[in-house]
């Protein structure tokens, strides 16, 4: 498997387009986007758990009854959320999008991001569709991936390439999102694309899986969005044998999409709002995986722990509590726990107790921009990752003033 150079586009069949159609006030930013594959594609998506749910999400769920899915639609500065007539400009949106397409509107798949609560500027959007369709092209992967962001300070894009029957496969994914990040089902916005032949059934469980273990593993701040939204395409053009059991090609598919997705988390995490650090909770020795995804999530949401790794203080007491409060029952006199970096690493703690640990060198082991705190619980083989970042002054400032 090999991680290369690409976009969203890069697997056959896809093109996108990203444009600016005036619904930011910054119109240096493109805030509209489109993903397309004229063949159309088998499809599954995630969505968030918060009971207010974005008016997107309810027609994309109505329009992915027959998990099939030709375009994806999406806008960012405005959420389209608890509006009045939210759902009727998501389907205006769908409909705009198929008549340029010259497809169903039940073949486009919708999501927004953005202030939530502010009616959507629909006349904007349908006013740059048609730019938007027309600049449909391969290289327009990157202008989609731009025309999600909202407060995220880069590009979140990632692909992977492998063999299966003598066909490339590729995987290629998107992603938006540096606050109001605590998923618990999907998260932010992430969209997928491959050309793997596969059946229906078998992509939902590979993307369910891989979500749970990688997208549902981030917390920046520990809000779970209404839009929150996680989607797969794949188009079928690679030529492979369809994969309709879980053998070897589809083992290997889902390593791929692991690591994709896992990349992808760890790039949302570490560019959390005012962020400096990324930070992974790697846990071993718990009773089972699921203690260990609970144990090794509560470490990463702590704002304790966060505050912590900012100021590059080897606070592992922290931990300890956080592990505490996670609703896990342990024996905290097996406990064991290091921060690792590029700098190198430093043991803190030992069977629930303090380890003598030269400060100085703590300091120059948390002065760098990864952090991973490792622990183990001593109790069992359960073992999981989750990623998170350190909490700043920066998050304040940006959230105190993000409506306006």
């Amino acid at each position: 498997m090999e991680f290369f150079n690409g976009s969203i586009t890069s697997p056959k069949g896809f093109l996108a387009s990203g444009v600016y159609c005036g619904l930011r006030m910054n119109k240096t930013k493109k805030d509209l986007g489109l993903i397309y594959c004229k063949e159309g594609c088998i499809s599954a998506a995630l969505y968030t758990t918060n009971v207010v749910k974005g008016a997107p999400i309810a027609v994309t769920q109505k329009h992915l009854e027959n998990n099939m899915a030709k375009a994806v639609i999406v806008n960012s500065g405005n959420a389209n959320t608890c509006n009045a007539d939210g759902f009727e400009k998501a389907v205006k949106m769908c409909t705009a999008v198929a008549k340029e397409l010259n497809i169903n509107a039940s073949d486009v798949i919708v999501a927004s991001t953005g202030v939530i609560g502010q009616p959507l500027n629909i006349g904007a959007i349908e006013s740059g569709i048609p730019l938007l369709a027309s600049s449909l092209s391969k290289e327009g992967g990157r202008d989609v991936a731009e025309a999600i962001m909202t407060t995220d300070t880069c590009k979140k894009e990632l692909a992977i390439k492998f063999e299966l029957d003598g066909k490339e496969i590729i995987i290629s994914a998107i992603a938006k999102g540096s606050g109001m990040i605590n998923p618990n089902m999907a998260t932010l916005l992430s969209f997928v694309t491959t050309d793997i032949n596969i059946s229906k059934p078998l992509l939902e469980k590979a993307f369910r899986d891989a979500v749970e273990n990688s997208l549902n593993r981030v917390s920046v701040d520990g809000d779970t969005s209404t839009n929150d939204m996680a989607v797969i395409m794949a188009s079928g053009l690679s030529g492979n044998n369809i994969i309709e059991a879980e053998n070897e090609g589809y083992k290997l598919f889902y390593e791929a999409l692991m690591l994709i997705m896992s990349g992808i988390s760890k790039m949302v995490a570490k560019d959390g709002e005012g962020a400096t650090k990324l930070i992974i909770c790697e846990l071993t020795g718990a009773v089972d995986t699921e203690s260990a995804k609970i144990l090794s999530k509560s470490v990463i949401m702590s704002n304790l722990v966060k505050a912590a790794m900012f100021g590059k203080d080897a606070n592992w007491g922290r931990i300890l509590c956080a592990l505490g409060y996670s609703g896990v029952m342990f024996d905290e006199t097996k406990v064991g726990a290091s921060f690792v970096s590029k700098n190198g690493r430093v043991d803190v703690c030992k069977n629930g107790a303090s380890v003598d640990f030269d400060e100085e060198y703590a300091l120059a082991v948390l002065d760098a921009d990864e952090i991973t705190i490792v622990v183990d619980m001593g109790s069992g083989a359960g073992r999981a990752f989750a990623y998170g970042c350190d909490l700043t002054y920066d998050y304040v400032k940006i959230n105190g003033s993000y409506r306006t």
